[in-house]
C-alpha cells in the first residue's frame, strides 16, 4: 500500500518565517526518505492562494511546519478544520491557549503549577515606571522563539527608564505587555510525546543572557546537555510538571515546556525552585531544535519523528 500524500506547510508571515522555512525543508527531506509522497507549500500573506494550493495538491495530511502568529495560534488550524484536512500538532484550542502567555499562566497557576511572579500591563505604563522590582523580563503576550523578549536589570532608575523607552521603540507589543520576575539559574526544557516526557535538556546560552532567538537557531551559540544534571527531585518535578501542562492545555500529540530553574538555594536534601515559562505546541524542527534532539536521545531518529507526527495527524471537528 502506498504511503500518504503529505503537504508540508511552511514559511508564513510571522517573525519566525525563516525558522519555519528551515524546519520545513528538513521535514520534506525526512518524509521523502521514509517513503511519503510530499508536496511543498510555502505560505505567504495570501490566504486564498494557500487554500487554492491545498485544493490543487489534495493532500491526505498537512504537516504544519509554520511558527508564530497565524501558524501556531489556532488560525491556520481553523482553516484546515474547515477544509477537513487532518494536520499535525495542536488543534485550534490548545494552539490558541499556548500561544497566549497570559492565559497559559492563569491555567497553569490555577492548577497548582509554578509560574514566575508577573502581570499584564498597558504598554504606555511601561514607559513611566518599573512594573516590578529589577531585574524583570518584558515579553510580548503572543510570540514564540523568544522574539521580543527583553531583560531589564540596570541598577539606576533613570537608566531603566531609558531602557524601557528604547524597548518600546524597538518592538511593537500592541496595547499590552507581559512582565515577569527574572528567575536566575538554569534554562531547562522538557518535550512530551503523547502523554510521556522524553527527558530534560539543560540549555547553556554561552555569552547570551538567556536562550534568545540567536542562541536558539545559530549553530554553536548554545550548548545542550541531556539529560540535565540537576537535583533528582527537581528532575522528577520538571518531568511531572511538563506532563501536567501538556494535559491541562490539551496538547496533542507533542509539546515542549520551558522552565527556569533557580538552583541558588539547592542542597543535597532540597532541590531548587522550578518555574514554567511557556508551553509550545509546535516545537521547532531545525537541525538545532530541542524536540528532535530529545527524540534522538530516546532512540527516535529525525525521519521516524516526522513520520510519527504524520501518523498522529487528525482533525478535531
Amino acid at each position: 500500500m502506498s504511503k500518504k500524500h503529505v503537504t508540508v506547510l511552511r514559511g508564513g508571515i510571522s517573525s519566525e518565517r525563516e525558522v519555519s522555512l528551515a524546519s520545513g525543508s528538513n521535514i520534506i527531506e525526512a518524509l521523502k526518505e521514509t517513503g511519503y509522497q510530499v508536496s511543498d507549500l510555502v505560505a505567504n500573506d495570501d490566504l486564498e492562494q494557500i487554500i487554492q494550493c491545498l485544493k490543487e495538491q489534495k493532500p491526505d495530511i498537512v504537516f504544519n511546519a509554520l511558527h508564530g502568529r497565524f501558524g501556531e495560534d489556532g488560525a491556520i488550524q481553523g482553516v484546515l478544520e474547515w477544509m477537513n484536512i487532518p494536520y499535525t500538532h495542536g488543534g485550534i484550542c490548545s494552539s490558541a491557549i499556548a500561544m497566549n502567555k497570559q492565559i497559559t499562566r492563569i491555567l497553569l497557576a490555577d492548577s497548582g503549577l509554578p509560574v514566575a511572579t508577573g502581570k499584564v500591563i498597558p504598554v504606555h505604563e511601561l514607559a513611566h515606571q518599573d512594573p516590578l522590582p529589577s531585574p524583570y523580563v518584558i515579553k510580548p503576550i503572543e510570540e514564540g522563539s523568544s522574539v521580543g523578549v527583553y531583560i531589564v536589570n540596570e541598577t539606576d532608575a533613570q537608566e531603566r527608564k531609558k531602557r524601557r523607552q528604547k524597548i518600546i521603540k524597538e518592538w511593537h507589543f500592541g496595547d499590552n505587555v507581559l512582565v515577569e520576575q527574572f528567575i536566575p539559574g538554569k534554562e531547562l526544557t522538557v518535550c512530551v510525546m503523547r502523554d510521556k516526557a522524553l527527558t530534560i535538556t539543560d540549555i547553556s546560552s554561552g555569552t547570551h543572557v538567556f536562550y534568545d532567538y540567536t542562541s536558539k537557531y545559530t549553530a554553536g551559540e548554545s550548548k545542550h546537555i541531556l539529560p540535565a544534571q540537576i537535583h533528582p527531585k527537581a528532575f522528577q518535578k520538571a518531568i511531572d510538571y511538563a506532563q501536567q501542562a501538556h494535559k491541562i492545555l490539551g496538547c496533542y500529540p507533542v509539546s515542549r515546556t520551558d522552565f527556569r530553574y533557580d538552583n541558588s538555594q539547592e542542597t543535597s536534601d532540597h532541590p531548587g525552585a522550578l518555574y514554567i515559562l511557556e508551553v509550545n505546541t509546535q516545537p521547532g524542527m531545525t537541525k538545532t531544535s530541542l524536540l528532535p534532539e530529545q527524540a534522538q536521545y530516546c532512540g527516535i531518529s529525525y525521519p521516524d519523528l516526522c513520520s510519527w507526527l504524520v501518523e498522529h495527524a487528525k482533525c478535531r471537528a
